[in-house]
């Protein structure tokens, strides 16, 4: 167990949000220790844990600048990319199969 306070699945007092709900809201964290954690109870399995944060003293998002737009354009043109036959599939490459589809279901064609 942890030393911070545990609230139950949606019971958590007003003033507290999960990073969800602080980028829900154009904020974040901001460097700000967790200050609580709520407790969402499965079947079977161990409970999920959300952490929260103070709303009154989480930051701004950043902005995206240029260079940042510039840098996940390319991040999404190589997730993109197959890597036998060079082509923009059009959609992200499953990490299954490493290809795109038509590679991947004849290696002959691509």
């Amino acid at each position: 167990m942890s030393a911070l306070p545990s609230y139950r699945w949606r019971l958590a007092p007003d003033g507290l949000a999960t990073r969800r709900q602080l980028r829900a809201l154009g904020l974040r964290p901001g460097g700000q220790d967790v200050v609580a954690e709520v407790h969402r109870p499965r079947r079977r399995r161990a409970p999920l844990v959300a952490y929260l944060y103070r709303v009154d003293r989480a930051k701004p998002v950043r902005p995206m600048t240029p260079a940042r737009t510039a840098a996940l354009a390319a991040a999404m043109l190589a997730r993109r990319t197959c890597p036998n036959c060079r082509t923009d599939a059009g959609y992200c490459i499953p990490r299954s199969l490493g290809m795109c589809v038509p590679c991947a279901d004849s290696p002959s064609s691509c």
